[in-house]
């Protein structure tokens, strides 16, 4: 038996750097006075979601890794309070800019810098100004609570993201995000094929998923999102086990039996039972397998 609690955290972000982070802190200490020992704080949580509209002013926010202010934080917090925190920034590097993910272990320790894969680009969402595509690829980190996957927001869309993280051995995937309304058109509303594209993943992989999503409408020049909350966590068959709202800040707590989930997993069989042969096609844009050369 090896038990592990975790936590999803949301809350509304405004441009006073410093009010964000300790926000963020306090939600984390509420986390862990849970008893939760792998906490999820959202994407980008330090500003408000800035890419609603292509401003080079905001290509300053970028800092490198060794200088961000949020992580620096996070990473003394971590080891304060023995506990492994995916701190999300804008990361400088070099003339590369990224969307990054810090991944820090329970005793402050930086394991890794995980850097956004898919970069999405619609209205609202103008993330290709500001993002290089992450180079980093997807890797399973050893915690101390666990091999954890992570993604970012656009990368939870992909499945192939989820099933890479799976067939390394992730035992817990964890999504921060900034999801909410569409500019241009009010009326749709993706929360609910939001959760269940990640209900999915859980389910197919057999791996609980936390994912982490802010609230609050925040308005950048012309454009105004809203964003719709409902982080939540899932178990290893897609259930909701716990579910946050669309307004309020708060803390969301589950726990999990690692060995039992992995037992769970093997009965199964479908990773025994996976033809990677006949995958090509997931390796091309169009579908179809050409030979090079």
């Amino acid at each position: 038996m090896r038990n592990v609690t975790v936590a999803a955290t949301q809350m509304a972000c405004t441009w006073d750097r410093d009010a964000n982070i300790a926000r963020a802190e306090a939600l984390v200490r509420q986390a862990a006075d849970q008893g939760a020992t792998v906490i999820l704080l959202q994407e980008l949580f330090q500003t408000p979601y800035f890419c609603q509209e292509q401003r080079a002013a905001y290509l300053t926010l970028a800092q490198p890794l060794a200088d961000d202010q949020g992580v620096q934080h996070f990473a003394a917090l971590a080891r304060q309070l023995g506990v492994v925190l995916p701190v999300s920034y804008y990361e400088a590097a070099g003339e590369a800019a990224y969307n990054a993910l810090a991944i820090i272990d329970a005793d402050g320790a930086i394991l890794w810098n995980y850097r956004k894969s898919h970069i999405p680009q619609n209205p609202g969402y103008e993330e290709k100004f500001y993002f290089s595509p992450g180079d980093t690829g997807f890797k399973v980190i050893n915690t101390r609570f666990g091999r954890i996957g992570c993604g970012i927001c656009w990368d939870q869309w992909f499945p192939e993201t989820a099933r890479s993280l799976a067939l390394q051995g992730a035992e817990l995937l964890l999504f921060p995000t900034a999801i909410g309304s569409e500019p241009l058109d009010a009326t749709v509303d993706s929360l609910g094929h939001w959760q269940r594209t990640m209900q999915g993943h859980a389910a197919a992989n057999m791996v609980p998923l936390i994912a982490s999503n802010r609230i609050g409408h925040e308005v950048i020049g012309a454009s105004g999102i809203t964003f719709y909350g409902g982080s939540f966590i899932a178990d290893a068959t897609g259930a909701k086990v716990a579910e946050a709202g669309r307004t309020e800040e708060c803390v969301l707590t589950a726990s999990f039996d690692l060995d039992a989930i992995q037992a769970f997993r093997r009965s199964w069989g479908t990773f025994r039972d996976r033809r990677p042969a006949l995958y090509a096609a997931l390796q091309t844009l169009d579908g179809v397998h050409r030979a090079v050369g």
